[in-house]
């Protein structure tokens, strides 16, 4: 298993955000982490990354063992080797171009001679297909393409597990079913990709597996077709419900 999450709690002030959060993932996986807004989906990945402190639990990626509180600089090191993030609103640095943005961290967490990062983040780039796209400013980018930089950025330390913060919220259905496409081209390569959606029709034609949070707790898992079609529980037909009416509406 590449991903293990035990009895996670994570507190803001009085407010219990996360209550006992546990699940696993495989490799190979692309496990869509669904749920309405305030569910706790974003806090459970920035926990994974080490960017927010959890109060109780485990979390184990591969090789690397998160407990409560800060972590060791060892600990963070190891796990920038095992994990990347892509943000939901990208986060790519305004005043670097795609490429430059894409070699930022093998420049300067790895140490690599610029001309081996160079050559790296431009395959990476051309396997997403923005390559013609290198020397260009995020402000220059359409949102599909400064997501496949970030996408790209992101990979660019060739972490075995990939983490995603709902990557289709901007995206028109065709752009959603590109993205869908690529990250099962990058399972089919050996990533493990957990990606957080409100988007069922998503999580439908690309995921392996679901898994529904709901005020800070993991209340349904499973295939998407199991549990898309046949909901057991009020949260994932709440989310389905109001997936409904939003597709009414528009």
């Amino acid at each position: 298993m590449i991903l293990e999450i035990d009895g996670l709690h994570l507190r803001r002030g009085t407010r219990e955000v996360l209550r006992g959060v546990t699940f696993g993932v495989e490799a190979g996986e692309l496990v869509a982490l669904m749920g309405l807004s305030g569910g706790g989906k974003t806090t459970v990945l920035r926990a994974i990354t080490a960017l927010e402190p959890f109060d109780a639990g485990r979390i184990v990626v591969g090789p690397v063992t998160l407990q409560p509180g800060a972590q060791p600089r060892g600990n963070l090191r190891a796990l920038r080797r095992e994990v990347g993030l892509v943000f939901q609103l990208h986060s790519l640095f305004e005043h670097l171009t795609a490429i430059e943005n894409v070699m930022l961290a093998p420049l300067h967490v790895l140490h690599v001679p610029r001309v081996e990062a160079e050559k790296r983040a431009l395959a990476l780039i051309e396997s997403l297909g923005v390559a013609h796209r290198r020397n260009a400013y995020p402000r220059e980018l359409s949102g599909g393409e400064a997501q496949r930089v970030a996408i790209a950025r992101a990979m660019a330390m060739d972490p075995p597990l990939l983490l995603m913060d709902e990557p289709t919220a901007s995206l028109d259905p065709a752009r959603r079913y590109e993205l869908g496409e690529t990250l099962q081209e990058l399972t089919r390569e050996g990533r493990t990709l957990v990606v957080t959606t409100h988007d069922d029709d998503f999580a439908r034609d690309f995921a392996t597996r679901v898994v529904i949070l709901a005020d800070g707790s993991v209340v349904e898992e499973g295939s998407p077709r199991e549990v898309l079609t046949d909901p057991q529980h009020p949260a994932t037909r709440a989310l389905l419900a109001k997936n409904d009416r939003s597709t009414v509406s528009s």
